[in-house]
């Protein structure tokens, strides 16, 4: 007995110092292993700490702000640049905004240091009951760390680096600034970036009126941009507004009241204008995309991102005004040529109209391939017939087509033998419009048209319209179309001749005008006048009243072809695209609206070259003036390119065409004396167009198809173009007081009625061309100089379609 307990007592010892040196040596490894994991820590600190990024993106902020196009009036009209934002300070933020932000992402973002220890711990816990991922435990700091620097890859080392960041910014910046950041920067859907942005893609207002629902809903948008945007999807960004209501009232930032008047206030989704979803207050397109285009050419790529603001000298009423003429004026064409025929026809089987799911499907396909242009819509035959055509625009809108006026435009296509391509049956796609109190099908207009309006004071750009949809296509005719002017251009010859002799009252043969091949070499040229009509002899005045091709070739003739060409240069036409040729005097060369424009302002502002121009200046996002325009400006001595008395004596005859001549229904409608213009037709109507002006205002307006054809027999520039003329000069001159003419420039006499230069008074002056003296025969060849010169310049010469230049026929 006392053995056994005696061997008992002997291993004890042993026992108790075996388990002593265990745990010493668990404690010495732990700590070891402590040590070295502090060691790897610091190292892994110390390697990465200076790899860390600089943080000037975040203490100079500079947000990637689009470019952004203002008229002079400060009407946005364009933007570009795949982030739209509008930073605001942190002052500027509506608290509701930002405990709204608070509740929805970070509710401690004032008490912890970046990282909030007591939100991972919640979000663990939550985690493990649920078995799943119910919770994130990033905060406004991280997620301003991430957007600024760091991928969104998953990986252990770059959430490494995120926690590092998100060190250095708390060390860095304080608590209002890191949240200001948040709040400029953070992406929520729709190329929105910042709350301030958003507030305008969703409710169409600035963040400053934002509601306690509205902030709720901004708030839950950037937990999954793509998802919870209230655009994209509703029913998701309902809830998560619910639960950052809840928050919000949880954490005392709305009272139980506001919550429930919050719960219950209605969202409704509205685009601001100037954001993508939203349009633009005025059609500007062609304007922003010229003034883009212009500060690329400085910046390049930098241009988008940067800030910029461009302010137009366009006025942005009469842009607008500008864009309604334009596209009233083809419309209007478009109802007088002859109806094409539906842009397609479908196979649409009986009674798919019944069932609205299956009819809204083939609408929405068709939508794929054919788009809405503005007041033009796309829709689908359902019936037709010669008294009433019916068209889905979806299961819900179905327009009957009833108005015999409409009926008329379309009646070829619905007459029972109509053409296949023509036809308008079910299932035929085709375009409607609300014309008034009745609807209307038109085909999408295939002509075109443009105008520009200067001011001819300097050359400020007051309105630009490239083309009927800038949608559909980007060509600015404006600046680029290198179109025949036709009689438009024939004021820039007279005005050659006044500098040599010749007054409005001289005389001029109208009687036909013929060169023989052997005379040019070439082909016989035999140009007419538009219908076909001659008379004996006119006076200048009356030739251009009546815009008489015969007048104009003998004026160009008698002075010479290579004078003229020089003289129009004065006027910023170019010389390579309006050769020295007599065709000339018809208007065969080439010029761009925009130079039109310029060149009338010629006349319209005493003799003075002002160069067009759009960009009046440039700011930063700052708002600091980068550029300054310095426009060149009427008076001008350097600028001085004409005779003050020729332009005194060109105005005068012009605005005598726009009363009594072919240009007469300016008068009859707008019932002003100080407008000035000149009607211009090309051969077979491929060109239609009007330039016309006061003394304050310049406006060109032309029609006709980018691959030249014919716009129709009858259709002239006094029919096709001056009608979108008169309708943007009705709202530009409304309410604008009549400028008479000024005094007679000195040198300048006005005898019988007419005017005179000083040094070629009556009976020294040019007083017949083209006509026989007394005693002389009346068929009398030109002179033989002319010929030489045209068979020399007119036989080789080409006009813009590449057809010989001589047997090119201009009409007015």
């Amino acid at each position: 007995m006392s053995s056994s307990t005696n061997s008992s007592q002997n291993s004890s010892p042993p026992t108790r110092s075996w388990l002593g040196r265990f745990i010493v040596k668990a404690v010495v490894f732990a700590a070891g292993l402590g040590l070295c994991g502090a060691l790897l820590g610091a190292l892994a600190l110390a390697l990465a700490w200076p790899n860390l990024p600089d943080l000037t993106a975040l203490t100079d902020y500079r947000p990637r702000v689009p470019l952004r196009i203002y008229s002079a009036d400060k009407v946005l009209i364009g933007e570009f640049g795949e982030e739209r934002r509008n930073v605001l300070s942190f002052n500027e933020i509506p608290d509701v905004m930002k405990s709204a932000i608070l509740s929805a992402e970070d509710d401690r973002f004032y008490q912890h240091g970046g990282i909030d220890w007591l939100g991972v711990a919640r979000a663990m816990v939550a985690n493990v009951v649920n078995m799943s991922k119910t919770q994130g435990a990033s905060t406004i700091t991280m997620q301003v760390a991430r957007n600024f620097y760091l991928s969104s890859e998953k990986t252990y080392t770059r959430k490494f680096y995120e926690l590092l960041l998100t060190f250095k910014i708390e060390s860095t910046l304080s608590k209002d600034q890191i949240l200001d950041l948040y709040m400029n920067q953070i992406y929520l859907g729709h190329r929105a970036y910042g709350f301030a942005a958003a507030s305008r893609t969703y409710f169409g207002k600035p963040l400053a009126e934002i509601t306690p629902a509205e902030a709720a809903m901004l708030a839950g948008i950037p937990k999954a941009p793509s998802r919870f945007n209230p655009i994209a999807n509703m029913p998701r960004a309902k809830a998560r507004q619910g639960y950052v209501l809840a928050r919000m009232r949880d954490l005392g930032y709305l009272t139980d009241a506001e919550y429930k008047q919050a719960v219950e206030q209605p969202i409704v989704l509205k685009s601001a204008l100037g954001t993508p979803a939203g349009g633009y207050a005025i059609h500007g397109e062609y304007v922003a995309d010229l003034a883009r285009q212009l500060l690329y050419g400085v910046y390049q790529d930098n241009v988008y991102s940067r800030g910029f603001n461009i302010y137009t000298t366009i006025n942005a009423g009469e842009q607008e005004a500008a864009y309604n003429a334009v596209r009233e004026g083809v419309l209007d064409y478009t109802r007088r040529a002859p109806y094409p025929g539906p842009e397609d026809t479908i196979d649409l089987p009986q009674g798919t109209e019944q069932d609205p799911g299956k009819l809204d499907a083939v609408l929405d396909s068709l939508q794929d391939k054919y788009t809405d242009s503005d007041d033009l819509l796309v829709g689908l035959v359902l019936s037709a017939s010669p008294d009433k055509v019916v068209v889905a625009r979806s299961a819900q809108e179905i327009i009957e087509i009833t108005n015999k006026n409409a009926l008329k435009v379309i009646a070829r296509a619905l007459v029972k033998n109509a053409k296949a391509d023509v036809k308008i049956q079910r299932g035929s796609i085709v375009y409607v419009r609300k014309n008034g109190d009745y609807w209307e099908i038109l085909n999408k207009p295939t002509v075109q048209a443009a105008l520009v309006s200067v001011r001819p004071q300097d050359g400020a750009i007051q309105a630009m319209v490239g083309g009927f949809s800038y949608g559909d296509d980007q060509f600015n005719r404006v600046t680029a179309a290198w179109r025949q002017p036709g009689s438009s251009f024939k004021p820039f010859i007279y005005a050659s001749t006044l500098e040599r002799g010749l007054t409005p009252a001289t005389q001029v043969s109208d009687e036909p005008f013929v060169l023989t091949a052997a005379q040019t070499g070439s082909k016989a040229w035999t140009p007419k006048n538009y219908g076909s009509t001659y008379e004996p002899m006119l006076t200048m005045r009356q030739g251009l009243y009546k815009s008489k091709n015969m007048v104009s070739i003998r004026l160009m003739q008698a002075v010479g072809p290579k004078y003229v060409q020089d003289y129009i240069t004065r006027f910023g036409f170019d010389r390579a695209r309006n050769p020295a040729v007599l065709p000339l005097a018809l208007g065969a060369g080439s010029v761009t609206p925009l130079q039109m424009a310029g060149a009338y302002s010629v006349f319209a502002n005493g003799g003075y070259r002002v160069p067009p121009y759009l960009i009046d200046r440039i700011t930063d996002s700052s708002g600091k003036v980068l550029m300054q325009a310095k426009p060149v400006i009427a008076g001008d001595a350097a600028a001085r390119v004409i005779d003050p008395r020729t332009a005194y004596v060109m105005n005068d005859m012009l605005r005598g065409v726009a009363t009594f001549g072919t240009g007469a229904r300016v008068h009859r409608e707008l019932k002003r004396d100080d407008i000035g213009g000149k009607t211009g037709t090309t051969n077979d109507s491929h060109d239609a167009w009007f330039a016309g002006f006061t003394p304050k205002l310049v406006s060109i307006a032309w029609m006709g198809y980018d691959q030249p054809r014919s716009l129709g027999s009858r259709e002239t520039g006094g029919g096709a173009a001056l009608p979108i003329w008169l309708d943007f000069m009705r709202y530009a001159l409304k309410g604008q007081p009549q400028t008479p003419p000024g005094p007679i420039p000195a040198g300048l006499e006005k005898v019988d009625g007419d005017f005179y230069f000083s040094e070629f008074p009556p009976g020294q002056a040019v007083a017949r061309v083209g006509l026989p003296t007394p005693g002389e025969e009346s068929n009398a060849a030109p002179p033989s100089d002319a010929i030489n010169d045209l068979v020399n310049q007119l036989s080789s010469g080409n006009d813009t379609n590449g057809t010989p230049a001589q047997t090119q026929r201009v009409q007015f």
